[in-house]
């Protein structure tokens, strides 16, 4: 008697999001070191400049559009870095699990220069915008749009008790990109935060991740056998 023997799925190693929680941290450890006048030099010189498109002359310069990418690998502060690691961690594997390495690695790249440019826009001339918060909205847009109706666990302060509850995605990630919304016009860290940047790569990354449903069913039939 002959039994067939389903072959073993070939897991593929996630490594595009510890890469770039390891790039994230290097570029961080880099400029702080470097004494105050050089690191705020670098900051102003590879950030994603304020009034992009307000000046042609500036649209045919293509190192203000490359600043659209290195922007994302520059933070001010730890705070900065660190809230932004925990939602890429948070989000970042199951994304890149569904939508490939590669594919991942585009929506958080490309996601991210969309979030820049919008906020190069909407910010004034004299103002530089750093911080990989644009991407990890993507990476955020991404998994919503590929787990809309995912759970997440939320604890919540009942009391004196701590209260753990499974709450719609939908819901949580609504409620978060309206706050950005919100905090674009009238929030209290306006001028500091580019809210705008978090509200354009948000969409971008349940964009592109929509589009690519269709070459993502198709990977998955071919890890599987299907």
């Amino acid at each position: 008697m002959f039994v067939a023997i389903p072959p073993r799925q070939k897991r593929h190693p996630r490594w595009v999001t510890p890469t770039l929680v390891v790039l994230l941290c290097a570029a961080f450890v880099w400029t702080q070191m470097l004494p105050p006048l050089v690191r705020d030099a670098v900051l102003q010189d590879w950030g994603a400049v304020g009034g992009l498109g307000s000046d042609p002359g500036s649209l045919s310069d293509p190192w203000r559009w490359a600043r659209l990418f290195t922007a994302l690998f520059l933070h001010g502060d730890w705070a900065h870095l660190l809230g932004n690691l925990v939602f890429l961690m948070i989000f970042g594997f199951p994304a890149e699990r569904l939508l490939g390495s590669l594919r991942f690695l585009v929506v958080f790249l490309l996601g991210g220069a969309v979030a820049n440019f919008a906020a190069s826009v909407s910010v004034a001339d004299n103002q530089v915008v750093i911080g990989a918060s644009g991407a990890v909205s993507a990476v955020i847009g991404a998994w919503l749009a590929l787990f809309p109706k995912a759970r997440l666990g939320v604890v919540l302060p009942l009391g004196l008790f701590l209260e753990f509850v499974r709450a719609p995605a939908m819901l949580l990630i609504g409620l978060w990109i309206v706050l950005q919304v919100l905090f674009a016009y009238i929030g209290p860290a306006y001028g500091q935060v580019a809210w705008v940047a978090h509200v354009a790569g948000f969409g971008a990354g349940g964009l592109l991740a929509l589009l690519s449903r269709g070459a993502i069913a198709r990977r998955m039939r071919k890890e599987h056998g299907y």
